[in-house]
């Protein structure tokens, strides 16, 4: 951005010194043409005011003096001073001062300019003309003369646009600065880092006001997920020991079993919300810069989990087995990572066939089953909260809710998908290897 706003600055700098230096430059070149025509012409009649005696001895001084040639005619056009050329080389301009023609105008003398102008008048009052006088001019001098004023006035304008370019870099630093530091800021915030705050000091107005809206959401950020969390902890507290009170007297009563069968789905139903909602504190204090980042070994925790899961495998007749690819460290709580291959273990024991196989291929994990599957529009609405499959009457609706709030939490992917069964994959940011 500062390199498009500098661009912008230095194109109107530039334009504004180049719109003021041009016509500057062309008016010099003008007003000293004007002074060499005025000289030359002063010199012109001068030459036709003086006596026939004396015209002579004038001109050849002139020549001598200033190395311009003079020609005077009369009015038959015979020659009365030649000095350094000749009636025929200026017939046509003697021809056209003879029947009193205007001149035509001389060019503007530019630096550049070089060569002789010729200039002619009649000689006479009136109409009445008595001869013609033809002046060769050199205007090397004024030439010279226009390209010094043009160097004084080019000097000006570098200055000026020097002071542009360095007014330019003064005010895009001022702007952007500020800017820059909102987006370390914002870029701070999404790495984790807790109550980031940046200089509200810097910069017009309205990116000062930014700053401090910056720094105030930033602490809001923060106090939200401290009381996100504290709601968590008081809440589970707060239902657990009701629910427990609520099943010692479930137990005591006779013939409870549908009974208690309602409270243990409630109770079911509360640590998976329960879950959610920590996993939904967790996302916020990571945002928030709460939470620091830990590294789980895939194998380890895989192994582990599918070794808790093999009693409850065995008394359903499903065989679990763990395919370990390559080893690999993801960026996730071993806890987090535990709970998500539970909630995938759980699922493909009680709906996905016989036969369960964990992948592990580096940041990779695989859980597949040889069940039914599911069809495609349940794959879409399979991580909705409270959405269960046709024909399912178990469970809460919430495992896979959970698991893919915990994997994005992670900045991971969760995807579902039938391939002889249900495929779902986990893929987490890889730690390197030491």
């Amino acid at each position: 951005m500062r390199q498009r706003l500098l661009l912008v600055l230095l194109l109107f700098s530039l334009s504004a010194v180049t719109a003021f230096a041009f016509p500057l430059l062309m008016s010099t070149a003008s007003e000293r043409t004007q002074q060499f025509v005025i000289s030359r012409t002063a010199d012109l009649d001068r030459f036709a005011t003086l006596p026939v005696d004396v015209v002579v001895s004038e001109a050849e001084r002139y020549a001598r003096v200033y190395g311009e040639e003079v020609v005077v005619v009369d009015a038959a056009g015979a020659p009365v001073v030649e000095s350094g050329m000749t009636v025929a080389d200026v017939s046509a301009q003697i021809d056209a001062a003879l029947r009193n023609q205007p001149a035509a105008p001389v060019p503007t003398v530019l630096p550049w300019s070089g060569g002789d102008v010729l200039f002619a008048r009649p000689v006479g009052t009136g109409t009445k003309v008595a001869g013609a006088v033809v002046l060769r001019a050199s205007t090397q001098v004024a030439a010279l003369d226009v390209a010094r004023r043009w160097a004084l006035v080019l000097a000006g304008a570098l200055l000026a646009a020097c002071a542009c370019v360095l007014l330019a870099l003064v005010v895009s630093r001022w702007l952007i600065r500020p800017l820059k530091e909102l987006d370390r800021g914002v870029r701070a915030v999404a790495e984790g880092q807790r109550r980031t705050h940046v200089a509200d000091t810097a910069g017009p107005a309205e990116l000062r006001a930014l700053s401090e809206s910056f720094n105030r959401m930033s602490d809001a950020v923060a106090e939200a997920a401290d009381q996100q969390r504290r709601l968590i902890a008081d809440a589970s507290h707060q239902l657990r020991n009701p629910m427990a009170a609520l099943r010692l007297r479930v137990d005591m009563l006779p013939r409870n079993g549908s009974l208690l069968t309602e409270v243990e789905r409630l109770e079911s139903l509360l640590d998976g919300l329960l879950a959610l909602a920590s996993a939904e504190s967790t996302a916020t204090e990571r945002a928030a810069g709460g939470v620091e980042r830990e590294v789980a070994d895939l194998q380890v925790v895989a192994h582990d989990r599918v070794d808790a899961w093999r009693a409850a495998a065995q008394a359903r007749d499903v065989t679990i087995t763990v395919d370990d690819r390559a080893p690999g460290l993801v960026q996730c709580a071993v806890s987090d990572l535990a709970q998500v291959l539970d909630v995938l273990l759980d699922n493909a024991i009680k709906y996905g066939g016989t036969e369960v196989v964990v992948v592990c291929d580096r940041a990779t994990l695989t859980v597949r089953d040889n069940g039914p599957g599911m069809s495609t529009e349940d794959l879409e609405r399979a991580t909705e909260r409270f959405w269960r499959g046709d024909g399912t009457q178990r469970g809460t609706g919430l495992g896979l809710a959970i698991a893919e709030r915990i994997v994005t939490t992670h900045n991971g992917t969760l995807e579902l998908r039938s391939d002889h069964g249900l495929v779902v994959t986990v893929e987490l940011p890889r730690e390197p290897l030491l």
